[in-house]
């Protein structure tokens, strides 16, 4: 008698994740497109079409009333200035999900209504973001803007990832916009890679540097930029890995913070969309220094807290620890690319829509669909 051996159904991307965003747009197809120079803000040095935001952990001194602001790690405070990163982190969850409603139902309505939100964003004069943040996290009577505020268009490198997938499958209303929002971030690429603030935040040691280098992997992407890929994948192998990832696959800088546990998973999920868009072939998931440090040795160092989150033996975060893990990014990726099924179970266990606003502010790869499988 022949054994029976039972079989396993195929990992389809598509349907699990097709019904989910179907949902989703049900109201994004309606809701009314926003960009920064609809909300006003006061403290702002700048125009209305340049971003501005405020530091997160930076609170008025109790002992020094109207003077400078001054640093408590961890704790946000919930007085700054939000209005233009708010939208921005809209227009972040919004455009992406209409760009995947398309790819999976090619009704034209979907992908005529993230060309709408890219219109506004990069192309009209009257409603368009001037492609550079010099204003970003900004510390009240400190400065007017600092490089780390980088981080804050991490929340488009979905829309770059969407309107580069448009773009590919000659989407309806894309080719009338196409250039003007390939000039805007062929404009900005040239600030984040040229600016002086850019070049500060691309030396940065921690998460900054990993949200910088997957800005520019994004955005070289989507305007064909291989010189700036190319560098990016330099500084992944021979910067960022090393100094980011320890032996045993932890992240040493981001377990230093008062978020050690939130912050360990953004950081996993930031490298793993980078090694997603600049392998070549997958080269990157199985690159590894000479001692051993690899993006997928720290997906497996986190793997078995995101299951058992009890486990964890480091200090809890100051904020939020309650409301992770999620549905990281992290676990798909690196369980494609190296055929890890068990991590692809565990993904898809995961909560894909959090509701928690910090949650969702540190979840910014929330269309899977959107990432070309290498």
């Amino acid at each position: 008698m022949v054994p029976l051996v039972a079989s396993v159904a195929p990992f389809d991307l598509v349907a699990i994740e097709g019904a989910r965003v179907m949902r989703a747009v049900s109201a994004y197809a309606k809701s009314p497109i926003r960009t920064i120079t609809a909300i006003a803000a006061p403290r702002s040095p700048a125009t209305r079409h340049d971003y501005y935001s405020e530091a997160d952990y930076w609170w008025p001194d109790p002992a020094h009333p109207g003077g400078p602001h001054v640093r408590r790690d961890g704790f946000s405070n919930p007085a700054k200035f939000d209005g233009h990163r708010d939208a921005l982190i809209r227009f972040g969850i919004e455009m992406p999900a209409l760009a995947t409603a398309w790819f999976v139902s090619r009704r034209p309505h979907f992908a005529l209504r993230a060309a709408a939100h890219l219109r506004a964003w990069f192309v009209d004069p009257a409603t368009r973001m001037n492609p550079d943040l010099s204003h970003a996290q900004a510390i009240i009577g400190v400065n007017t803007g600092r490089a780390i505020g980088i981080i804050d268009t991490l929340q488009i490198v979905e829309v770059a990832c969407a309107a580069h997938l448009l773009a590919r499958h000659d989407a309806p209303g894309y080719a009338a916009i196409r250039r003007g929002v390939d000039r805007w971030f062929r404009e900005y690429l040239d600030w984040l890679t040229g600016s002086a603030a850019g070049r500060q935040e691309r030396d940065q040691r921690n998460n900054h540097g990993s949200c910088w280098l997957l800005q520019v992997a994004a955005f070289g992407a989507l305007v064909g930029n291989d010189e700036a890929l190319r560098d990016a994948r330099t500084r992944l192998v021979d910067q960022i890995i090393p100094t980011q990832i320890a032996t045993d696959g932890s992240q040493p800088l981001e377990l230093a913070r008062t978020k050690p546990y939130g912050y360990s998973l953004f950081n996993l999920d930031v490298l793993a969309g980078a090694c997603r868009l600049l392998s070549i072939k997958g080269h990157l998931w199985r690159f590894q220094t000479a001692d051993g440090r690899s993006v997928a040795k720290a997906t497996a160092f986190m793997a078995p807290f995101i299951r058992d989150k009890a486990l964890w033996p480091y200090t809890k975060d100051v904020e939020h620890f309650a409301d992770f893990p999620v549905r990281h990014p992290s676990l798909l990726f690196a369980g494609q690319a190296l055929d890890r099924p068990d991590w692809l179970a565990l993904w898809r266990r995961l909560d894909p829509d959090p509701r928690v606003a910090e949650v969702i502010r540190n979840f910014p790869i929330r269309q899977p669909l959107l990432w070309p499988e290498e």
